[in-house]
Order: C-alpha cells, then structure tokens, then sequence
C-alpha cells in the first residue's frame, strides 16, 4: 500500500492512481482523489468526500473475473495468460468466428489515468503499422461499454525466451543464432518504419513452433508499448521525450540510461546483452543491483562472452563484444548488419541453409 505524497510505483514504475474498487470493468467514478491532512478530498474542488459504503477486499486474484465473460460482446475470455504492471493478457476466442486471439486489457486502476491510456493507443498505433512474421501485430484497439481499453493481438501458442532459458540453460550456437537473426530482421522492419522498440529483454520475445521458420521456431518481438516513433510529432514526443528514461534496466544502452537522443543503435545494444545471456546464462554486466549493473555500463567494459562460454567461438565474442560498445559509432550501423554478422559466425551458408527449410 502507498500513501501521499507518493506517485510512482517501487518496482516497476508505473504511475499510481487511486483504486476505486475491485477488478471489476467499471468506468473512472469521478476526478483523482488525493490525501490531504489524513483525509480523502476531490482533486479538482478539495471537497471531502464521503466515505466509501461498504469497503469491498480485493479477491486474491483481481484479475480472474473477467475469465469466462464476454468482452465487449464480442470476445470469449477463456483464462489469463499473463500479467504486468500495467496490463492482463487473455487468450479469447472471437463469437463470430472462433478465432483463437490474445487481448491485452489495461488495468482497470489506470482507466483514470490518460498517459497510461495514451500509451496503450499509442501501443495500438505502432504495432499497427507494422506488418512481419517476426512481430507480434495489433489487430485492434477497443474500449468496452464498462470502460475497459485493451488490444486484440494474433494468439501466439509458444514459450516466452526467459522461460526457455530458464528451463533448457545456455543456447547452443545452432538453437541461438536462428533465433536472434530473426529478431533481427523483425526489429530491421520496425526501424526501416522509423519505429524502436527500447524495451527489448527476453520477456519480449516469444518463440513459436513453426515447421516452416529455421530450426522449427520463430522468434517473435512483442511488446511495443515503450516503442518510440521517430517523427516530430508534438502530441507523440509528449509521451517519449528525452531525458525520461523508460525501459527495464538490465537492457538498456548507455544512452539510454542517460536519457539521451536514441536510434536503432539503441535497440542493438539491447539485443546484444539479450543475446549475451541467451548464450552465457548471465549478464556481461557485474553489479548486485539493477543500479550498480547500469552504473557498470556507464563506466566500465562489458564481461567478455568466452570468460563465461570458453567453448564458445571468439569470432561470436567479437560480434557480440561490437553490438556493446559504449559509443553507438563503435556498433553495428543496422539490425540488418548485426543479423548478418550473427549468420557469419558458425559455418558458412549453415544458417542461410536453416532459413532456406
């Protein structure tokens, strides 16, 4: 529980707002309440207000009513499938058609709350536009009758990365190197539309069984809900503009941490360390804390990946040791360039070969 005057939430950041009830899909009942002296007034009046009928708990977990309901009249929710700071996502069915789909519904407690609305539509906005076997695609953005916003996404049947590391250990160059080309060339097709994705970390990728991709997976990118647009559009800098740092701390590039100017070579270093503990099982970053691991990248050199993985080939060292330079000048100019250097390290033609079944 958090008390006045805090406004950010300790472990992932999101913004508090004030709870009005439980999970339930009603609508915002009216303006944001504040503490004040110890009691409960309007924000917009400083009125007190009364106090609340009947104090209602939270069900262990909130987020379970929606399952076995109809969203909107049109979706099946069938179960939760997974969860954030901001966020449930459902795997539903649609009435009309049984299609099988994933809907991502924002938090009811952030209904109220218009930059967390904004960055959904935004979400919605982005991950539109963009059309690639290795992106997870929106399909929809809805607002239920009750108030509820969510995304309506393609249901990807498969296993997030972090779970695979977690359960099978290190990669193997022939399972890894597959799988990080494709990210690549999904996030080429991202930032050829002017679009970075800067939250890139193993809880973003998905890999899905598919006999026709190399390897019999496919790689797929999600999340683009901190993805930032490259244009000069005032309304959308508003909710990307330099100097806020957001994106999960492990991951981040230097610049990033530092809440500078960004491009695609931002997102490179992020899938270099990705790539670099998909290999070596842990981060090229020493520190106890997500704050000592970003100081470390501000000022020293990253763990070079065959001190963990001597099996490993330098080749793959120096690849990965480029992708984590502090300057981006030092890295790879592209997603496309780093994938191709990534397709160069074990035999020649292996990997075309893979991508080619």
């Amino acid at each position: 529980m958090y008390v006045a005057p805090a406004r950010f939430c300790t472990k992932d950041g999101a913004p508090l707002v004030d709870v009005a009830g439980p999970f339930s899909g009603a609508k915002p009942v009216g303006p944001p309440v504040v503490a004040q002296g110890g009691a409960a007034v309007r924000a917009d009046s400083g009125a007190p207000l009364p106090p609340p009928p009947t104090a209602q708990p939270l069900p262990p977990d909130a987020a379970s009513v929606l399952t076995g309901s109809v969203l909107d009249a049109r979706y099946q929710i069938e179960r939760k499938v997974g969860e954030g700071g901001m966020a449930y996502v459902y795997l539903a069915s649609e009435l009309a058609t049984g299609e099988r789909l994933a809907i991502k519904v924002l938090s009811p407690r952030l209904a109220g709350d218009q930059t967390s609305v904004e960055r959904l539509k935004r979400e919605a906005g982005v991950a539109m536009r963009l059309d690639h076997p290795n992106i997870c695609r929106i399909l929809r953005l809805g607002q239920s009758p009750d108030g509820l916003f969510y995304l309506v996404m393609p249901f990807l049947d498969g296993e997030v990365l972090n779970d695979r590391e977690a359960r099978t250990g290190q990669f193997s160059l022939v399972d890894g190197l597959p799988l990080l080309v494709q990210v690549c060339r999904g996030l080429q097709h991202a930032h050829d539309l002017g679009i970075l994705h800067r939250d890139l970390k193993p809880e973003n990728v998905m890999l899905v069984p598919d006999p026709e991709a190399p390897g019999g997976q496919r790689a797929v990118v999600m999340d683009f809900g901190l993805a930032k647009e490259l244009v000069h559009d005032p309304a959308r800098r508003r909710l990307t503009t330099t100097g806020i740092v957001l994106g999960t701390p492990e991951f981040m590039s230097p610049e990033q941490i530092r809440g500078k100017a960004l491009d695609a070579r931002s997102d490179i270093y992020a899938l270099g360390i990705v790539a670099f503990e998909l290999f070596a099982g842990d981060l090229p970053f020493d520190g106890k804390t997500s704050q000592d691991k970003m100081i470390a990248r501000l000022r020293g050199q990253p763990t070079m990946l065959r001190t963990l993985r001597p099996d490993l080939p330098p080749r793959l060292e120096a690849v990965l040791a480029r992708a984590l330079a502090m300057d981006p000048a030092n890295r790879y100019p592209t997603m496309l360039a780093f994938g191709d250097a990534l397709e160069a390290v074990i035999e020649p033609g292996l990997l075309a070969r893979l991508f080619r079944r």
